[in-house]
């Protein structure tokens, strides 16, 4: 048995990588994806966690997460995560205060199942053996041949869902919706994302337009996630086999909560929720409402986390991110027949930091 394991320290190190090539979606644009990474440090013991943030959560950990979490039990993590969520209360808990928690969170359940011998899902208690996925990508400042062969990819690689966004410039998207679908073939099903780039009446609109004209099967975030009522508008009136999705910008408890009634599968990132300790909470709000919980992006921290997920969905596999990880980490689980898998032959969450590339990339 493990006694007391106290925290010696925790190191971060933020790292801002470029993209292939630019990226765009309905309200955004961009051409790098920071990712702050999280080392905590226990008895001969390293675990690691990360979030997708700006740099500046590298500094809410060091300066206001490293003393509550230093010297303090690596077997009690959910003290440490409560004391997290107090620490940063006046700092602001929802956006990056949240995004720092939840990579010291994530760590610190890494570090207390490489103490324990066992791999991270086995700790958590897994409910299901993997997590389907879908592809995600599709930015709408792709080329037509990119998002065709992006999304035909990993059609032909055995993935069954694929996501592309929309909503940037409307007009084109008729064009750009054809030749995807004809990419991935009439069997793969076809999301949408528009990152809140529609009014509610326009998206009503597109949402049967989606439906009829392409057998879209998922709308993500027509409008706003601030916008509850335009949401339950949208997911109410929706045709019949189109859902309607939301919660990747769903940091506090509070957040899942008001979601909960007004989209058809509630979404989590366990990058930005409070880790894994904010996740499993999500999960059990989505338990006693019977809606069912969708991994957001970080694929390599997300797939031991959503096996302890009872309801969960899907995982998305997420252009950038899966870029990123394998770059970053070894251990990065790959897809196997749609789905990704814990590797339970290592501890933990099976990431290790590929050290000479890290120094690389932070240079």
């Amino acid at each position: 048995m493990v006694g007391a394991a106290p925290v010696e320290r925790l190191d971060v190190t933020a790292y801002t990588i470029p993209t292939d090539e630019p990226e765009s979606d309905g309200t955004l644009e961009w051409d790098s994806t920071t990712i702050v990474v999280v080392e905590a440090h226990v008895g001969g013991c390293t675990g690691l966690g990360y979030t997708y943030c700006d740099a500046a959560a590298a500094e809410v950990i060091s300066s206001q997460l490293a003393g509550v979490v230093e010297g303090a039990d690596a077997m009690d993590v959910r003290a440490a995560w409560l004391r997290m969520g107090a620490q940063v209360r006046n700092a602001g808990r929802p956006g990056i205060g949240f995004c720092a928690v939840s990579a010291v969170d994530q760590a610190l359940w890494d570090v207390k199942a490489r103490l324990l011998d066992v791999p991270l899902v086995v700790l958590l208690g897994a409910a299901h053996d993997d997590v389907p996925i879908y592809g995600s990508g599709g930015f709408t400042s792709y080329s037509d041949e990119r998002l065709c062969r992006q999304l035909g990819g990993w059609a032909e690689a055995g993935i069954p869902r694929v996501k592309m966004k929309v909503g940037r410039d409307p007009e084109r998207d008729p064009v750009r919706l054809d030749a995807a679908r004809e990419a991935i073939g009439e069997d793969v099903d076809l999301y949408v994302d528009a990152n809140g780039a529609f009014a509610r009446k326009e998206a009503l609109a597109w949402a049967e337009r989606y439906a009829s004209s392409w057998d879209v099967k998922w709308f993500e975030e027509p409008v706003s996630s601030d916008d509850l009522e335009g949401l339950r508008l949208i997911r109410d009136e929706a045709p019949a086999g189109l859902e309607i999705a939301a919660g990747e910008y769903a940091y506090i408890p509070s957040d899942f909560r008001n979601l909960v009634g007004s989209v058809d599968c509630l979404q989590a990132d366990v990058t930005r929720c409070g880790g894994i300790t904010g996740l499993l909470s999500a999960s059990g709000l989505a338990n006693a409402h019977q809606i069912d919980v969708s991994a957001h992006c970080a694929p390599a921290i997300s797939t031991h986390a959503f096996c302890a997920v009872e309801r969960r969905r899907h995982l998305e596999y997420f252009h950038d991110h899966v870029r990123i990880e394998g770059m970053l980490f070894d251990g990065v689980p790959e897809p196997e027949g749609g789905v990704l898998r814990p590797d339970r032959s290592r501890v933990g969450n099976g990431l290790e930091l590929k050290r000479r590339e890290a120094e690389r990339l932070a240079a």
